[in-house]
């Protein structure tokens, strides 16, 4: 999106732990990237690092529940978000989320939290808790648990990684001034450890200093590193104490906190831990055993991959850890030839390259940040069309609109109303789709938005009924009343026949803010119902600016149809219309013609599912040769990527058309509506007649034409296309203009 936000992480504390570095690590990447970021926690070991990189820090006793601490984090969060004008306040645990949350209420901030940890939910615990807006997730399984304890919208949650700084967890770190701080001797193995010391976080710790002397009996002189302080630390510090006097020799230091991790790590010849640390080991090409108090992975290696990354290496659901495990893999990694180890450490590395990079975490936090900022301060629009029907020419405007908004450099966030919003978000991916059916979701759209956009195709007619064309007119009418901008965004009016109707449409679209059209006989009728000529402006339509998919991808899928490459193909689009029977044995006629004398294979291409299937099926039921039909729910590019295939297109339908004029297929069109004989005459393409009175002989005598002269209409197309291209994108300019 662009904007460079003022951002403050707020947390707990910055001592040692895998949240810490993140949060740390996240911040370092933000900094450089221009955002102005700081931070407030109580304070820790790494408040040296964030100052030393230009990151403020600001010390809130944000770690507590006690009353008069929480009151005074208010009071001094509310300073700092108000004093440095915060546009975004980025929690990452359960208590700075909670106090966040009261200040979010009654201040002009965006609000984004981030789960590393699933939290006990008992006892009122979850109604404490408070994810924001967004909330960013570290892992699949944490998306899950949020959806199912906390009921969060899968839309609102980001699934990011524990990103890892490559050049400061790298193999040409040096371990040696760790290994002379501790008298460590690096003739024998070093197994190093990083983790808080906390009751919750080090039982593996506690594991390695019991099984230490068992290791030892295995693998002689062995060293245990283990890093990190907290609530335990002092208890194991004096086990490890008690090893080291039976063993006559030092076999487990305990470092307490440190922030040298990278060198840390370094020392060590393996590594066994959990999550974060797991991770900063893997990218500095160490051979890692993934362990911690959830459970236990083991040695990792490529068919472990899976398993880790679906928990983020915290071992979430795997079984726990026992001390008999750690003896069998640390035995056997350190007993492991030097060439084994080097490979598992440089797979490792590669993992982190392939999935956990700072650079993609920073991604993640900024695609939440700037989501969430768009919901707070951009600009709402809300989109209206015959969108959710399976129709690929309404489904491939609704794409195409959307798209060319999510281009604009905008505080855009934009609503679909559509007819089935669980497959248009499955379907497309759009974050906010409502039932257009259901009348009380609708007005709260209506009112939540800044632009209603109307379009396009033709909404606004009565051929097929009236009841359409009110439910159209009273979206239009409700957002007018509500004081919002109305845009009718490249439609297609009429044909509007009755007299009632006419007055209707007049009387709510002029109305309207801006009024585009994509032909000039549509602005001609407005201009009969009697709006004036200087509001309406012709574009085109917007599938005009959309992309197909690849040659490639569009081969395939004509093959996987069972269609074969043998001959050249036509495609046919027909819909349902008055005269059935007499319009399907003509067309059936055609086919077969087109097969015998022109040498073509025939591929029927379904539209609007199933009724173009049904009518497609009865044609080909009355051939007398063999066709094809391309029935599958395809999406629009893959649509107009298989017509890129074919030599010409027959077709009743406008978008069919269209998509063959995008991919420089010469085209026959089949009038129905007065819009298809418009946009034959504009691109100076032939006509087979009007449907109600088709004539097999001259449309055979104007397909011969276009397959003979094929190279001139592919020409003419060419530049027909650019120039409806360069039209098109004028909707866009106007409804910047309304922006």
């Amino acid at each position: 999106m662009g904007k460079k936000y003022k951002i403050l992480m707020t947390t707990m504390g910055l001592n040692i732990g895998g949240a810490e570095t993140h949060i740390v690590e996240l911040s370092k990447e933000l900094k450089k990237r221009g955002y102005d970021v700081s931070v407030a926690s109580n304070g820790g070991v790494y408040v040296d690092e964030l100052t030393q990189a230009g990151i403020k820090h600001y010390n809130v006793p944000l770690n507590t529940k006690n009353i008069a601490k929480v009151l005074t984090s208010l009071r001094l969060l509310r300073k700092i978000i108000s004093e440095e004008k915060i546009d975004i306040v980025h929690s990452h645990a359960r208590i700075p989320g909670f106090i966040t949350g009261i200040l979010h209420h009654s201040m002009d901030f965006t609000f984004v939290t981030s789960a590393h940890w699933v939290f006990n939910t008992s006892n009122g615990l979850k109604y404490l808790t408070n994810w924001g807006q967004k909330v960013i997730a570290v892992s699949e399984d944490i998306k899950q648990y949020l959806m199912d304890n906390y009921n969060t919208k899968e839309k609102d949650i980001y699934v990011t990684i524990n990103g890892i700084d490559t050049d400061k967890f790298s193999p040409d770190v040096s371990g040696e001034e760790i290994i002379k701080e501790f008298s460590l001797d690096s003739s024998h193995p070093i197994v190093s450890y990083v983790s808080r010391m906390d009751e919750d976080r080090a039982m593996v710790a506690e594991q390695l200093i019991d099984c230490a002397e068992r290791i030892s009996e295995e693998i002689d002189g062995v060293q245990f590193l283990i890093a990190g302080g907290g609530n335990v630390f002092d208890r194991l510090k004096a086990k490890a104490d008690i090893v080291n006097e039976k063993l006559g020799r030092q076999c487990v230091v305990m470092t307490g906190a440190r922030t040298d991790i990278n060198k840390i790590v370094a020392a060590g010849d393996i590594f066994v831990g959990v999550s974060r640390a797991a991770l900063e080991a893997m990218s500095a090409e160490k051979p890692v055993i993934v362990a911690g108090n959830e459970g236990y992975i083991g040695i990792f290696s490529e068919d472990k991959l899976p398993v880790a990354q679906e928990n983020n290496f915290c071992c979430r659901g795997c079984e726990m850890s026992r001390g008999e495990l750690l003896i069998r893999d640390v035995t056997a990694l350190l007993k492991a030839g030097d060439d084994e180890r080097k490979s598992l450490g440089e797979y490792g590395r590669s993992v982190i390259f392939q999935y956990y990079s700072v650079s993609k975490m920073a991604d993640d936090c900024v695609r939440a940040y700037d989501d969430a900022y768009c919901e707070s301060h951009g600009r709402r629009i809300l989109m209206s069309g015959y969108y959710g029907f399976n129709n690929s020419g309404d489904e491939a405007i609704l794409t195409t609109i959307y798209e060319n908004i999510c281009k604009m450099d905008k505080n855009i966030h934009i609503t679909v109303l559509s007819r089935d919003p669980k497959e248009t978000t499955q379907k497309y991916g759009f974050k906010d789709v409502v039932s257009r059916f259901d009348f009380f979701k609708v007005l709260y759209e209506i009112k939540k938005c800044d632009i209603l956009l109307s379009g396009g195709g033709s909404l606004l007619q009565d051929t097929t009924s009236t009841r359409s064309l009110m439910y159209y007119l009273f979206i239009i009418e409700w957002a007018k009343i509500m004081r919002k901008k109305v845009m009718l965004y490249a439609n297609g009016i009429g044909p509007v026949s009755r007299d009632h109707n006419r007055k209707m449409v007049k009387r709510v679209v002029s109305k309207a803010d801006i009024i585009t059209l994509r032909e000039e006989d549509s602005k001609k009728e407005l201009e009969a119902m009697g709006i004036p000529g200087d509001r309406l402006f012709v574009t085109a339509d917007p599938v005009f600016t959309m992309s197909s998919v690849t040659e490639e991808r569009a081969e395939r899928l004509i093959f996987e149809a069972g269609i074969p490459s043998d001959k050249g193909l036509i495609g046919i689009s027909v819909r349902n219309w008055k005269n059935d029977e007499d319009f399907i044995q003509k067309f059936a006629d055609i086919c077969d013609r087109i097969h015998d004398e022109f040498d073509k294979n025939i591929v029927f291409i379904v539209m609007h599912n199933p009724n173009d299937k049904d009518i497609s099926e009865c044609v080909m039921s009355m051939m007398k040769n063999k066709a094809y039909i391309l029935d599958k729910n395809y999406s629009p590019k893959e649509i107009m990527g298989m017509i890129g295939k074919m030599d010409l297109i027959l077709s009743m339908r406008l978008h069919t058309l269209i998509f063959a004029t995008k991919q420089r297929v010469p085209i026959v069109g089949f009038a129905y509506d007065p819009k298809i004989n418009s946009y034959l005459k504009l691109l100076g393409m032939p006509s087979g007649g009007n449907v109600s009175n088709i004539d097999v002989e001259r449309t055979l005598d104007e397909i011969e034409e276009v397959l003979s002269n094929r190279e001139k209409y592919v020409a003419g197309l060419n530049v027909k296309a650019l120039m409806l291209e360069e039209k098109a994108r004028l909707n866009e300019k106007y409804l910047e203009q309304l922006l």
